[in-house]
């Protein structure tokens, strides 16, 4: 992920730097005494000048990126690494990490810094800054394990509060090695501290912690993570996750809410995203809003018109009780579909719309194609659509067969009593006009 590698790799990667970071001046060369804790101190031996010298070249050839150059000044300083003192062999391996990690060498990097450390005494400070680079490099490269115990022997070394990067690296660490109770402890201390001081908490930290809640199965908190992460940084991921992270927990209306609002500020563009709030219109009852939504973006070229956009369409616009817009969708998805359900829905649209002929062809489509879930049902709407063209025996004849299926059985036997009334009306009428 993106985010495992929040903080930069920081490491005295320079001979001026690892100066400065240790209190060392180039015409120093006097031992030093660098606070341990409270109750010792550390005796550092002196960086000579000629050893100083020798890694000066190195780093001007590393200054001018001839990398081969720079380890070959290396190599000629640590063949007389057993006349060399703690400090002296922490600053030349220091060195080789420098650049074999500006090589992209990571794995002889990492073990170039975890020579520094093994080399005592070196100042404090010196020590403390590369163990925190070894955590980081660790966790780069995917050595959880390693990488919290080079941050455990840093807090070992540490007098003072633990800062919240190292509790990132901590919580990142034991995320990636699916310790997710242990990766929630480190990453809620680091962000609690942070806000306790009124600072806002960096993305990525939040990222990780709503990542951890997630497989810790915690909706709740992963909900909580993402109203924050609204809050703050006003993405429209966010807010789509959250939304997502409301129906998840049941609650729709709010789930309909977040989505609208997103799509008002213009945060719901993709296909999948405008689908899904098409769906949650449909289900809370305003299918008209959902339709226009979907209509608007197949033609913008957004939507496709594949088979399932087009029903669904078709059926919003239905339940909106908008025939004329439904029927010629309906009957464009129906041309997509292999079984005849679709065309049995359209049936039943035209045959509501009072378009008799035009229902009996999807109806007569319906049943040529097959595959329906009530079939029965088909042949009703055929019969129906006959009677009020009043084709009475033809329509005695699809309501018969609508009789032998168990689901329209009862209504059809009802239509078959009214149509044979009304058959047998018509027929005496005839009879009486024509004697």
């Amino acid at each position: 992920m993106n985010w495992v590698l929040s903080t930069r790799l920081v490491f005295a990667g320079t001979l001026a730097i690892c100066l400065l970071v240790t209190g060392v001046s180039v015409n120093q060369a006097v031992a030093q005494d660098v606070k341990a804790s409270d109750k010792k101190t550390r005796k550092v031996p002196t960086l000579r000048a000629k050893v100083y010298e020798q890694l000066a070249r190195a780093q001007t050839a590393a200054d001018e990126e001839d990398l081969d150059e720079a380890i070959a000044i290396l190599d000629e300083v640590e063949e007389k690494k057993s006349s060399m003192n703690s400090y002296e062999r922490a600053m030349m391996y220091n060195f080789y990490g420098f650049i074999y990690y500006n090589a992209e060498d990571y794995d002889k990097a990492l073990a170039s810094f975890a020579k520094v450390v093994e080399q005592q005494p070196i100042p404090e400070a010196f020590e403390m800054t590369t163990l925190f680079s070894l955590a980081q490099l660790n966790l780069m490269q995917g050595n959880y394990a390693q990488s919290i115990d080079y941050l455990e022997r840093w807090e070992s070394l540490n007098t003072g509060p633990v800062p919240p990067k190292n509790l990132i690296i901590k919580a990142q660490a034991y995320y990636q090695n699916k310790d997710y109770e242990k990766a929630s402890t480190y990453i809620t201390k680091a962000i609690d501290d942070h806000e306790a001081q009124g600072m806002v908490p960096d993305e990525n930290w939040l990222i990780l912690q709503r990542a951890i809640y997630y497989e810790l199965k915690q909706p709740e908190k992963v909900k909580e993570v993402l109203i924050k992460l609204v809050k703050l940084f006003d993405e429209p991921k966010y807010w789509i996750q959250l939304a997502g992270m409301y129906g998840e927990l049941g609650e729709e209306r709010k789930q309909l809410a977040i989505m609208e609002s997103a799509y008002q500020q213009g945060y719901v563009t993709s296909s999948a995203d405008i689908f899904n709030l098409a769906q949650l219109y449909y289900y809370h009852k305003v299918p008209y809003k959902g339709a226009k939504l979907m209509a608007q973006a197949m033609e913008e070229g957004v939507l496709d018109k594949n088979l399932r956009n087009l029903k669904f369409l078709g059926q919003s616009w239905t339940l909106a009780k908008e025939q004329d817009k439904a029927i010629p969708v309906m009957r464009e998805a129906a041309m997509l579909s292999d079984d005849g359900e679709l065309d049995a829905q359209l049936a039943q649209i035209l045959l509501n719309a009072e378009r008799w002929g035009e229902a009996i062809e999807a109806a007569d489509r319906a049943i040529d194609k097959g595959e329906l879930r009530n079939p029965g049902l088909v042949y009703l709407v055929k019969g129906m659509a006959l009677y009020n063209q009043k084709q009475y025996a033809n329509a005695l004849n699809q309501l018969a067969e609508a009789e032998k299926h168990q689901k329209s059985r009862a209504m059809a036997q009802q239509w078959k009593r009214f149509v044979e009334t009304e058959k047998q009306q018509q027929e005496r009428l005839a009879v009486e006009l024509s004697s």
